[in-house]
């Protein structure tokens, strides 16, 4: 891997099994040598020997089985004898949700095998793109600006015709697009969660963090087009607390960039994004994120590729996702009263993006703030992955790796099911109506109502 032109690092040594933090390295997109196709190759044959020699991941998505089937089936039994074209099969199946790197591997940096494999296979994306390889389709559907403003005006025709139900015009888009026909997409809104929080909402004056926090809402590309509902319970959750609230969207975070490996794409959201955020953030406004892949972006992801970038660095302390947020107030002075049960308790998937942001469940720990209310936990990866989840190659794979997760949801048997990720949460609602029969096996399991965490804790809030 190239040497990165982030700030220096203190060397460690790294001990077997050690507790020592892990953290990654610049990335050095701007560096030539990053896209080198045939050096990023050879560190992926480098990085994947490990693996092979581990194996601790096989159960995390379908990258790993897909590489180990490689090696097992091949002539030698080992990586040397696996077409380097074949790791484009490792790639595909990679919806860069962090869990190898967070949650399995024993050998990610600070120690001396530094293996990163998401960043890896980012990396990988970014020579193959620069090499002239593009997916039109994918790179058409992560324009999430675009197209939600071009299906603003015509919201209602746009879900109509995208429509599962839809058969004959969902078929042909399958056969014009490849977007998988079974495959639920997102819906549109006239009104967006900019045009219904143009007017800032008054904070409470009896709420406990009354004149105390400030917050400007990142709406992010999802809520604002497709779910403004999340936005609105948010500020009315924080302003019930007596925080003052604005809605703040300059443009999408880049997660769909990212993922297709547009790096500079990605650098100039984030330089953008964070001189709109950089005012605020001197005024004393905390940032508040309303997805937790933005989230994740912002805290994390946009410092390493802009690591010398003050308005980046300063954007990513000052975010916060909206639960975690929450949990922070209440420690902090205590909630508003007038909390009340939700009935038939609630589910709650732990997406992999906020897993990825090291925080811990807040979202759990926020509906747990409601009284006489059962919250069940469910962390298994949904498969979705944004457009993994929705393009006729992937979606299979997606709906095989999110089964586990859905039928772990039906055996909760709750009546609500929320998700940090909103597409995770309408994916895992999907497979619990076509992958879990009921007991009888009479018909389909009935899916519970589908929510963000926040939209719950207002509903609790009866806002």
């Amino acid at each position: 891997m190239s040497e990165s032109k982030g700030p220096p690092r203190e060397e460690k040594v790294a001990r077997e099994g050690s507790l020592d933090a892990p953290f990654r390295h610049p990335i050095a997109w701007q560096d030539e040598a990053y896209y080198d196709l045939v050096t990023v190759e050879a560190e992926m044959e480098r990085q994947f020997d490990v693996c092979h020699t581990c194996r601790r991941c096989f159960n995390l998505c379908d990258s790993f089985p897909r590489l180990f089937d490689l090696i097992d089936e091949s002539k030698t039994g080992e990586l040397d004898s696996v077409a380097k074209s074949d790791y484009a099969k490792v790639d595909e199946a990679c919806t860069l949700c962090d869990m190898c790197f967070l949650t399995k591997c024993p050998y990610v940096p600070p120690h001396p095998f530094d293996i990163d494999i998401p960043h890896l296979i980012l990396r990988y994306r970014a020579a193959k793109r620069k090499a002239g390889h593009r997916e039109f389709v994918r790179e058409q559907l992560g324009k999430t600006d675009r197209n939600g403003k071009l299906a603003k005006p015509f919201a209602g025709v746009v879900n109509a015709m995208s429509a599962r139900a839809n058969t004959p015009l969902r078929k042909l888009l399958e056969a014009i697009a490849e977007i998988d026909a079974e495959a639920e997409l997102p819906k549109y809104h006239s009104r967006t969660a900019t045009d219904r929080l143009k007017n800032p909402l008054a904070p409470n004056p009896a709420g406990p963090a009354f004149g105390q926090r400030k917050v400007a809402l990142y709406a992010t590309c999802f809520v604002d087009y497709n779910e403004p509902d999340t936005a609105v319970a948010a500020a009315k959750v924080l302003a019930l607390q007596g925080v003052e609230v604005k809605l703040v969207y300059p443009e999408c975070c880049g997660m769909p960039q990212l993922e297709a490996g547009d790096l500079a794409d990605v650098a100039g959201r984030a330089g953008r994004v964070a001189g709109v955020f950089a005012p605020l953030i001197a005024e004393g406004y905390d940032v508040v994120a309303l997805t937790a892949s933005c989230g994740l972006m912002m805290k994390f992801e946009w410092p390493l590729i802009e690591p010398a970038n003050k308005e980046v660095v300063a954007l990513s302390a000052a975010t916060k996702d909206i639960c975690e947020y929450v949990v922070e107030l209440q420690k902090a002075y205590g909630l508003a009263p007038g909390l009340t049960p939700v009935e038939g308790g609630v589910t709650l998937h732990h997406a992999c993006h906020a897993r990825a942001q090291n925080m811990g469940a807040k979202s759990a720990e926020m509906l747990r703030l409601i009284p006489d209310t059962r919250v069940e936990l469910v962390e298994r990866c949904s498969g979705h992955g944004g457009t993994f989840g929705v393009m006729k190659a992937t979606a299979p794979v997606a709906r095989k790796v999110g089964r586990p997760a859905a039928k772990q949801v039906a055996a909760k048997a709750t009546e609500n099911l929320c998700s940090d990720c909103p597409l995770a949460c309408k994916h895992l609602g999907q497979l619990l109506i076509a992958e879990t029969p009921s007991s009888t096996g009479a018909e389909a399991h009935a899916a519970p109502r589908q929510a963000h965490p926040i939209e719950i804790f207002a509903r609790a809030y009866a806002l």
